[in-house]
């Protein structure tokens, strides 16, 4: 017997919906029937955002995106605001979004460290965070988007793996600490076909 999932009724805020994992949960989700609303770091005027628009058309879903940059603190706040005075609620959060930031121990910079840590651990928590007030009382259910990296990485992956291996942490917490009201799940996928992936691939061809 096939799989039916049926999400008519539901709200979910996807983030990185521009392309990749994150452009493919909003279009199941979409298919399952729920309202989806999207956000990245384009603008909603951009080709990025348009296209995802476009793609979500076929769904006849209700379908929103927001520009939203998760490493700005203020682009959250007012992403939760705009969520919050147009909806009223949200019932699943996919914290999607992130980058491969690989660039081996010993190559490291600050800079590079301090955008790795921002986007790809304090952003998750930041948007769960905000986000707790909206998933209250519905049974929400917060999805964290780790990697195969937190738990078997190979050489050259620093600071990446490092900050997937501390957000499994961050799931167990958000998981105790705002449960059972609120559910969270942590995924860890390994390679998948994206396009950012393919460039690290390319990078071993010499």
């Amino acid at each position: 017997m096939a799989l039916t999932i049926d999400l008519k009724g539901k709200i979910a805020l996807v983030t990185g919906v521009t392309s990749g994992i994150g452009l493919g949960i909003a279009k199941m989700m979409a298919k399952a029937g729920c309202t989806v609303i999207g956000c990245a770091e384009q603008s909603e005027t951009s080709d990025v955002a348009q296209r995802f628009l476009a793609e979500m058309e076929s769904f006849d879903v209700l379908t929103d995106y927001f520009k939203a940059d998760m490493v700005v603190t203020d682009d959250i706040d007012g992403l939760v605001s705009d969520i919050t005075g147009d909806y009223g609620r949200l019932d699943i959060l996919v914290s999607n979004v992130g980058q491969d930031v690989i660039t081996g121990l010993e190559n490291t910079t600050e800079k590079d460290w301090q955008f790795n840590l921002d986007l790809n651990l304090s952003a998750h928590w930041r948007l769960a965070k905000r986000c707790k007030s909206l998933l209250d009382g519905n049974n929400g259910i917060i999805i964290v988007m780790a990697s195969n990296h937190a738990f078997a990485s190979i050489s050259g992956c620093t600071p990446y793996n490092i900050a997937k291996t501390t957000l499994t942490g961050l799931v167990r917490s958000l998981a105790i600490e705002s449960g059972p009201g609120i559910r969270t799940i942590g995924i860890a996928p390994g390679f998948i076909d994206t396009s950012g992936n393919q460039q690290w691939f390319n990078s071993f061809i010499r």
